[in-house]
C-alpha cells in the first residue's frame, strides 16, 4: 500500500511565515517550528505530486548530519522531539513526528555554499563554456562527472520561489558578507562537505556536490535549513561510477532526467508525474537514508 504524502501542512494554532519549496514554516512562541512537506521541486519549479516519505527522509537525514558536524558548527536546531514542542503543538504530533525540528530564529545570510567534489550539473555546463566554475579556473580537459583535484567552493545567489540561484565568485561573497565572515562559511563548508564524503563512501555513496545555509543567531555563526539530503546534493551510487558521462543517482536527479526527456520547458505548471516516477523517486531517496544513515 502506498503511504499517503502530504503536499502542505496546515497548523491553525501557529502563524505561518512562509511556504518554501519543500518547508513550512511557523512561528512556535520564540523559536520557529520547520515542517517538511513531501513536496518535491525540479528546475525551481514546484511538482504537483507530493513523493511519498520524501519530507521524513529529508528532516531525519538533516537531523543526522547537523549532530555529525556540531564540533565544526552549531546548528539551528532546539529539538526534533514533538513531546519537547511547545504545548500548542502537542495536538499535532502525528503530523510532526520525523517531519519537523523546533529551531532558534537566525537571520539567514544572503548565500548559497556549495561545495563541488566533482565536475556535474551546472558546474560541468560552465566548465564547457568557458573552463571556468564560480571565478575558477580548472584544469583543461575534465571530463563530466569528473573528481576534482581539490573539492571547490562555489556559492550562488538564494533566488526566490520559481526564480533561478546565480553563481557568484568568491570575491562576490566577500563583497556581501565581509572578508572575515566569507572566509569562515568557506572553510566550515569545506569542513563539513570532506567529512560527509569520507562518511559516504565508506557506505557506497559518492557526494558530488552539495549546498548549505548559514546564519547568525545572536552573534553566533550556525547552520541552518537542510543538510546534505538528496534535494540539496548529488548522491551516486560508488559502484556505478564511470567519469565521462551522467551518473545514476539517490537524488532528484532521476526527476530531472525525465521531466527533460519528457519535453517540458521548465517553466510552471510542472507537467502531472506518473505513479512510476513518484514511486521511483521514493525508493531512491529512501535507498539513500538507508545506506547514510542506517548503516552506522
Amino acid at each position: 500500500m502506498t503511504k499517503q504524502a502530504i503536499f502542505e501542512t496546515q497548523i491553525k494554532d501557529l502563524p505561518l511565515v512562509s511556504r518554501g519549496k519543500v518547508r513550512d514554516i511557523y512561528e512556535c512562541g520564540d523559536y520557529l517550528l520547520i515542517v517538511t512537506s513531501d513536496r518535491i521541486s525540479a528546475f525551481d519549479v514546484i511538482m504537483p505530486n507530493p513523493i511519498p516519505e520524501k519530507g521524513k527522509i529529508l528532516n531525519r537525514m538533516s537531523a543526522f548530519w547537523f549532530e555529525q558536524m556540531n564540533d565544526i558548527i552549531p546548528n539551528h536546531i532546539v529539538s526534533t522531539e514533538p513531546s519537547e514542542y511547545p504545548s500548542l503543538c502537542h495536538k499535532y504530533k502525528d503530523l510532526l513526528t520525523d517531519r519537523s525540528m523546533l529551531v532558534k530564529r537566525a537571520k539567514p545570510l544572503p548565500v548559497e555554499c556549495i561545495i563541488r567534489g566533482y565536475l556535474s550539473g551546472s558546474g560541468w555546463n560552465d566548465y564547457q563554456n568557458s573552463g571556468v566554475v564560480s571565478g575558477i579556473k580548472l584544469p583543461v580537459g575534465l571530463r563530466e562527472s569528473a573528481s576534482l583535484p581539490e573539492p571547490l567552493f562555489t556559492p550562488s545567489t538564494k533566488a526566490d520561489i520559481g526564480e533561478h540561484d546565480v553563481a557568484i565568485t568568491f570575491v562576490d561573497v566577500e563583497n556581501l558578507l565581509g572578508t572575515s565572515l566569507a572566509a569562515r562559511i568557506k572553510e566550515i563548508s569545506l569542513a563539513i562537505y570532506e567529512r560527509a564524503a569520507k562518511n559516504a563512501i565508506r557506505n557506497g555513496i559518492i557526494i558530488a556536490d552539495t549546498k548549505m545555509e548559514f546564519g547568525i543567531f545572536g552573534d553566533e555563526l550556525i547552520i541552518i535549513d537542510e543538510l546534505l539530503t538528496p534535494d540539496s546534493s548529488r548522491f551516486w551510487p560508488l559502484d556505478e561510477y564511470e567519469e565521462g558521462r551522467p551518473q545514476k543517482s539517490f537524488d532528484k536527479q532521476f526527476l530531472r532526467d525525465y521531466l527533460l526527456a519528457s519535453g517540458w520547458d521548465k517553466k510552471p505548471p510542472a507537467p502531472e508525474l506518473p505513479s512510476t516516477i513518484i514511486n521511483k523517486t521514493s525508493e531512491k531517496y529512501q535507498e539513500a537514508y538507508q545506506r547514510i544513515v542506517k548503516k552506522r
